[in-house]
């Protein structure tokens, strides 16, 4: 274990140097940057909004307006079709997808099948991976003389799925025309887009622009009955519809349904001036085709008014003074300076094809942004000057390796977030301060592993190979069983809980790699140098080298208090309730900042019970000049983005908003559902990763000592009532993967010893394993600890709540894993024989293969 080839050493060290050169961009100035030669790596690891400030935005397309919009286009061509054959019909009617026609003469059933025939033909889906076409609608005649069209359930679907794709173009467009940089917009699901904005200034003007369908269409106005009238109940004419203008005060205008021009025509649009009002307008330019069509009906209806119309509003409704024939026109209609650009913004990038609902919002001040970096690098910068002061009072010269070996993980875990272009988030930070603790258990286990061996006598060339040679299953199973809750954690997850499993993922793997090849090349290359006769010794010992504790003479009352601990836990579930966040309330959640002085709490409570929010939840946050609002759900997605708009124009006079996050009722539940499975499906995978490296007793020890770190995880937020958010599932998680990792480490060296003393009673066996662990257990927990209070103290008030709850987790974990898990086995009957017979066959397999190769 202590040899390396040259080979070895050259891929050892090469990896450490790409490391370098890979994470070097996010230390260095960019001045110094743009002087490196054009080889070298410029990217840097990118921040996430609640880092740098910004907005992301959840849209879900308006699938009931789709279908809405496509029966309307099939009743329109199938009147067009029976028209053309001359095929009469008594009634054409839609309700719901369904378009239902009722003939005349029954006797041309098979003519009108005819010519709706064509609707009905399949249309290509353009799938790359097969699925060829889609029949969206389908034909029927479920009464003799009547015949249905009707949208399928793949139809709707390929609609779906076609709006999201061709609204994603549109948003990207629409994003661009703000300026801003390296905007991310994806896919997410079925009939959703994510958008996200880093270093937005103006969220509202984002969310305007997003909102909004943008469908332009010019329509000439019916004048041949009163909007008023029909304002007041009147039945309008044939082919006409009641729309309102977009004043403040909007007035009914009358227009026809056949639209002359539509936006589909335009080929640019930028916002000017009337060069004789001198009012903000919005001059238009079309292409070929639509300036045929706009002068033609310019020219055909001179001094009749002429309605332009966005998104079923009337902007203005001019009259033709005269044909307009160059293919250019102006739009009026009470513009600013700001909504005359937004207009020619939205034209530009196109319509949609259809509504998008805002979901979801999250938006972070840049000023609040600011103080999330300075208390993320604080914490970190605390967090592991005190685990390296630590690691090195506790073992000397080899506390050096070890924090060598730390640095080099740390700047390994920034290279791979660097290259696979990973966004940083608070969370993410946290997962990096939390692999600070995590990282030491893998050198402690070693090094405690090695004093183990070197005190039952041997040397220390052999205590030291032995000592890696035996950490080594060890830590890969404890590491993976993080890993798998990591992995569940991201797939499960969204936004900064992925940030967080991503950080947590990679510092795992990275840890591994530093603590069996790095810090093995390193003693290594101490003890070829050195020759030393001992091992070096720290400053400080947590608990003696040698201890006789008799843990299992108290596991019952233990095992009681525990069970008494957890069904006070899960009474307190019910009986008082977690205090849930809006990630799964749904509702709005504002952070604001007073301009000047501190924040009035009972003024913000009365200017938003002004405005109809009467039930809002107002807290000082963090300092005196900070104030946290709650409110709860207002039944609608829209109504919530409505409440933040309407909240902003009430306290903006004050206030600074420092961070903004809307949760509509459809997120909420999907997130709701998401944590849970998330943590069962966690602990599954575990159980059954356990069960097949150990034996089911294990795997069942494991799970109920899991089980109960999270229930008296979940009562030690019953009692704090700290707010329950997904930043709370991804501590609970993790805790889960810690006390795993904690439990798999002592089941390991239970293991090993069912195998040494095969007729040592269990409640011995235990003991002795315990007792051999409590050195590592110890260690790692006070490591971890140290880590997470730095994060808890500096970190700042948006992670405290996720901080207390993975001090409380790490705590207990340490408890269960020797005061529950261990005492299971007993439970479960666990017996020396079965290992040691285990052991006898393991031998002879191995000694019969050997016999097989020499003959």
């Amino acid at each position: 274990m202590l040899y390396f080839s040259r080979w070895k050493t050259f891929l050892i060290w090469l990896t450490v140097a790409i490391g370098v050169l890979y994470a070097a961009p996010n230390v260095l100035p960019q001045q110094a940057l743009d002087k490196l030669p054009s080889w070298f790596p410029q990217q840097s690891v990118t921040l996430g909004l609640d880092l740098q400030g910004g907005s992301y935005i959840l849209l879900e397309v308006d699938s009931q307006s789709l279908v809405a919009d496509r029966v309307q286009t099939l009743r329109d061509d199938a009147r067009q079709a029976l028209r053309t054959e001359r095929i009469g019909y008594a009634g054409l009617s839609d309700s719901d997808r369904t378009v239902t026609i009722r003939l005349r003469d029954p006797e041309q059933v098979a003519a009108a099948r005819e010519a709706l025939s064509p609707m009905t033909d399949p249309i290509s889906s353009g799938s790359v991976l097969g699925g060829g076409a889609v029949t969206e609608v389908a034909i029927a005649e479920p009464q003799p003389g009547v015949l249905t069209l009707s949208l399928t359930d793949e139809g709707v679907a390929y609609r779906t799925s076609a709006a999201v794709t061709q609204s994603i173009e549109v948003v990207r467009r629409r994003v661009d025309e703000l300026g801003t940089t390296e905007p991310v917009i994806q896919r997410q699901g079925d009939d959703r887009i994510m958008v996200q904005v880093p270093g937005l200034g103006d969220p509202q003007r984002l969310k305007a622009l997003l909102n909004q369908t943008a469908k332009l269409t010019f329509r000439l106005v019916d004048v041949t009955a009163s909007a008023e009238d029909v304002a007041r109940g009147s039945r309008p004419p044939a082919g006409s519809e009641l729309l309102y203008t977009n004043d403040p005060t909007p007035a009914p205008v009358l227009v026809q349904r056949q639209i002359m021009v539509s936006g589909e025509n335009l080929t640019d649009a930028q916002a000017g001036f009337d060069s004789q009002s001198n009012e903000p307008v919005v001059n238009i330019r079309f292409d070929t085709q639509g300036a045929q069509r706009f002068g033609a009906v310019t020219q055909q209806n001179v001094g009749r008014p002429f309605a332009i119309v966005l998104d079923e509003k009337v902007l203005s409704a001019p009259n033709i003074r005269e044909a307009i024939l160059g293919g250019q026109a102006q739009i009026s209609g009470s513009f600013t300076v700001q909504s005359a650009n937004d207009l020619a913004v939205l034209l530009r990038a196109g319509a949609l094809p259809a509504t998008l609902n805002i979901i979801e919002e999250r938006t972070v001040g840049p000023g609040l942004g600011a103080d999330s970096i300075a208390a993320g690098e604080t914490a970190g910068v605390i967090g592991a000057l005190l685990v390296v002061v630590f690691m090195l009072a506790a073992y000397g010269f080899l506390g050096i390796i070890a924090n060598i070996a730390l640095i080099v993980n740390l700047v390994l875990l920034f290279a791979v977030l660097t290259v696979i272009g990973a966004t940083l988030t608070l969370p993410g930070i946290a997962g990096i301060v939390l692999t600070l603790g995590m990282a030491v258990d893998s050198n402690v286990l070693i090094y405690e592993r090695i004093r183990d061996e070197r005190r039952q006598g041997r040397s220390v060339v052999q205590a030291i190979d032995i000592g890696f040679q035996k950490a080594l299953a060890t830590i890969l199973d404890a590491n993976i069983t993080t890993l798998i809750a990591a992995v569940v954690l991201f797939f499960l997850g969204s936004g900064p809980v992925r940030g967080f499993a991503v950080t947590l993922a990679i510092g795992i793997i990275t840890t591994v790699f530093t603590a069996f090849t790095l810090t093995r090349w390193l003693v290594a290359a101490w003890v070829r140098r050195s020759r030393p006769k001992e091992l070096p010794r720290g400053f400080i010992r947590l608990v003696p080298e040698v201890t006789r504790i008799p843990f299992m003479k108290v596991r019952l009352q233990a095992f009681a208090l525990s069970m008494l601990l957890c069904v006070a836990s899960v009474g307190g579930l019910f009986a008082v309730g977690l205090n849930l966040g809006i990630d799964f309330t749904g509702g709005t959640l504002i952070e604001v900042q007073a301009k000047n002085g501190e924040a009035d709490i009972g003024d913000i409570r009365e200017r938003l019970g002004a405005i109809g929010v009467p039930d809002a939840q107002v807290q000082e946050f963090g300092t005196p000049t900070e104030a946290l609002i709650r409110i709860g759900s207002q039944g609608g997605d829209a109504s919530q983005v409505a409440i933040v708009e309407s909240a902003q124009e009430a306290l903006a006079a004050d206030y600074d908003f420092r961070r903004t996050e809307v949760v509509g009722p459809t997120v909420s539940g999907e997130l709701a559902f998401a944590a849970v499975i998330g943590v069962l499906a966690s602990l599954f995978a575990i159980l059954i990763y356990v069960w097949i490296r150990f034996e089911w007793q294990f795997a069942l020890g494991a799970i109920i000592a899991t089980v109960n770190d999270v229930f008296l995880t979940l009562g030690f937020l019953v009692v704090t009532q700290l707010e329950f958010s997904l930043a709370s599932v991804a501590a609970i998680l993790t805790i889960v993967g810690y006390s795993l990792n904690d439990t798999v480490v002592i089941y390991d060296k239970v293991r090993e010893n069912l195998r040494r003393f095969k007729k040592m009673p269990i409640g011995q066996l235990l003991d002795l394993s315990d007792n051999e662990m409590l050195a590592r257990t110890t260690m790692t927990s006070a490591t971890t600890l140290l880590a997470l209070a730095a994060l808890f103290v500096f970190g700042g008030e948006v992670i405290r709540s996720f901080v207390a709850s993975m001090l409380f987790g790490v705590a207990i974990g340490t408890f269960s894993s020797i005061f529950v898990a261990a005492p299971a086995l007993i439970f479960f009957k666990l017996r020396a024989s079965d290992f040691a017979a285990k052991k006898e066959e393991e031998e002879a397999a191995r000694e019969g293969g050997s016999t097989a190769r020499e003959a």
